[in-house]
């Protein structure tokens, strides 16, 4: 029997449930608007090189300061506003990556280009790594300083907060606090996190700025000095018309979408054939979730070799694929995923008192040795795009992947150099790489410091030996040569 009331509810398109997605999102756009305009207008801004979508996420932050102050409570953190938030911070950058990964790529593939993909999937886990390093050897000071009132592990969300993201933070977090007694460690994680963003996006036009006064880095005053639009560059030879019974923009989406709900299904996958495994459960569930914009390419490849196949079997004529339409969609998917991530931002962590110093110990350390160690490795390894890679990493190892596809994007807007590639198709390589880290974290959920210890040591060992596999070769050559 159909339940008349509830249909009527649902269909009641005033309810605020309907809309709060719309909402949310037109919030969003209108920051990005306002942030664009503010950076037309106003000469400091623009000259700060600040990306767009990084101040309209810092104006939606302020506005949610005005906001509280004056009713008591956060709109972004009330109701549904926030799991609304967070669901475009974790779809954006997943649909992001799809819309990126699923272009034809204009470099030819080559051993050299393997090997670029390759150092880039070892420095993300280095980048981890030392991450890990820093923020253990700080929370283990603070055990035996205060004697043993600061729990001895929590240091390693440095690495998953700036990492690997809000959603790991948040997730081991919970697990330390929940199983362990890490009294407010979802808190803990979560700050940690969005100190990440902060140090993305400070450290990050930090470095433009210096360079661009160094006369190191040359910027174009506004977009139309890069862009080169031709109808070649728009619509490539053999592609679908622009508007024909479906749109070319709708067939883009419908790429995007149907190979997204693919990854989904291979996770569902991974959850029917492992659910039932204790360990599964406890430690690797969230991360295959939380890793599915990795997924997301894995799919990727799929549905290109299905097209390829589908066009040497002559099933298909003209080529659906638009890089142009691609790239612009996901420009859009990282603006809104990065404006949604800062306004998202939660420093309830700070409200604890025993919290202050060790967080800002941990994010300040964490930030520099990633600053340091990026720097030192896209000077070494990628001399010819050092800035744009150092850009790349930087922003994805203290924020998101888009966070750094965000900041590399000023001074490379058309990505012309191969650093955001190299960023989206490392992930493969970053996985295996970081298997061991993925695995060592098992050990750590637990307040015991000989444990900790071992962890720190297994790290510490782990970065020695790959920056011996990134730098070896390097080193060796410099003194043959000599």
């Amino acid at each position: 029997m159909i339940n008349h009331a509830a249909v009527s509810e649902f269909t009641s398109f005033q309810n605020i449930e309907v809309w709060n997605f719309i909402i949310m999102l037109a919030i969003l756009s209108g920051a990005l608007l306002l942030a664009g305009a503010l950076r037309r207008m106003v000469p400091l801004l623009r000259k700060s090189l600040l990306p767009g979508a990084v101040l309209a996420g810092f104006l939606l932050l302020i506005g949610d300061g005005i906001y509280r102050a004056f009713t008591g409570v956060s709109f972004f953190r009330s109701g549904n506003n926030l799991l609304t938030l967070e669901a475009m911070t974790y779809h954006g950058l997943g649909l992001g990556i799809v819309a990126m990964s699923l272009k034809q790529s204009q470099r030819a593939k080559s051993q050299h280009r393997n090997r670029e993909i390759f150092r880039s999937g070892a420095i993300t886990v280095c980048g981890y790594l030392i991450q890990g390093v820093v923020g253990l050897l700080i929370t283990l000071g603070f055990f035996y300083l205060f004697k043993g009132k600061v729990f001895a592990s929590s240091g390693i969300l440095l690495p998953l907060g700036y990492g690997q993201g809000p959603g790991q933070a948040f997730n081991w977090g919970l697990t330390f606090e929940n199983n362990y007694g890490f009294v407010n460690g979802s808190s803990f994680g979560l700050t940690v996190a969005a100190m990440g963003f902060v140090s993305a996006s400070v450290g990050g036009v930090l470095y433009m700025n210096v360079m661009q006064r160094k006369g190191k880095l040359k910027m174009a005053e506004n977009a139309d000095e890069a862009e080169d639009l031709t109808a070649e560059s728009i619509t490539g030879k053999g592609e679908i018309a622009l508007s024909e019974s479906m749109d070319k923009f709708t067939v883009q989406a419908a790429l995007i979408l149907v190979t997204y709900i693919l990854a989904y299904g291979i996770m569902k996958a991974i959850d029917a054939a492992f659910g039932g495994i204790p360990f599964y459960v406890k430690t690797l569930q969230s991360t295959i979730w939380g890793f599915n914009f990795l997924f997301g390419l894995l799919a990727c490849v799929i549905v290109k070799a299905l097209l390829k196949s589908f066009k040497k079997a002559g099933w298909m004529q003209r080529e659906y694929r638009n890089t142009f339409l691609l790239n612009r969609i996901s420009g859009w998917m990282f603006d809104i995923m990065v404006v949604a991530s800062i306004a998202s931002i939660d420093l309830t962590a700070f409200a604890h008192p025993e919290f202050i110093v060790p967080l800002l110990l941990i994010c300040a350390a964490g930030a520099f040795a990633t600053f340091l160690f990026v720097r030192f490795a896209s000077q070494k390894l990628f001399p010819d795009y050092a800035h744009e890679q150092f850009l790349c990493f930087y922003g994805m190892l203290t924020g998101t992947v888009s966070t750094g596809l965000i900041l590399c994007r000023e001074i490379d807007p058309l990505f012309e150099t191969p650093a955001a590639e190299n960023l989206i198709f490392q992930n493969l390589y970053a996985v295996l790489l970081g298997a061991p880290f993925l695995l060592v974290l098992g050990l750590i959920a637990q307040n015991q410091p000989a444990t900790t210890w071992l962890v720190f040591g297994i790290l510490a060992v782990y970065f020695l030996i790959l920056c011996g596999v990134l730098f070896g070769k390097l080193l060796f050559g410099k003194k043959k040569a000599e």
